[in-house]
């Protein structure tokens, strides 16, 4: 999976990258093909933003993930999920 990352309103930190590819890795095992993903995390306020847009083939999924108190790992978490469940619904619709 070609992933890539973009910060905005906080610093780059290697940590929250590894993190964020250990997620989208086992994402990218539930996929057919190579998919292409890119990642925004923000800070806003008094919560953490992750958006991702995952292209692969005929699939397309754009997703948002939120967490309180500026916490990126627990949006990071919750984006990786509802990832998951829009894999697992695509691919549902697919053997039907």
């Amino acid at each position: 999976m070609n992933i890539s990352i973009t910060f905005k309103n906080i610093p780059s930190s290697d940590a929250v990258k590894s993190h964020v590819e250990k997620k989208l890795s086992k994402l990218d095992k539930m996929l057919d093909a190579p998919a292409e993903a890119q990642v925004v995390l923000a800070d806003e306020k008094l919560r953490s933003i992750a958006e991702i847009n995952l292209t692969c083939n005929k699939l397309k999924i754009h997703a948002s993930g939120e967490a309180e108190e500026n916490n990126m790992y627990a949006a990071i978490d919750s984006l990786a999920e509802k990832i998951k469940i829009q894999i697992n619904k695509f691919k549902e619709k697919q053997k039907r």
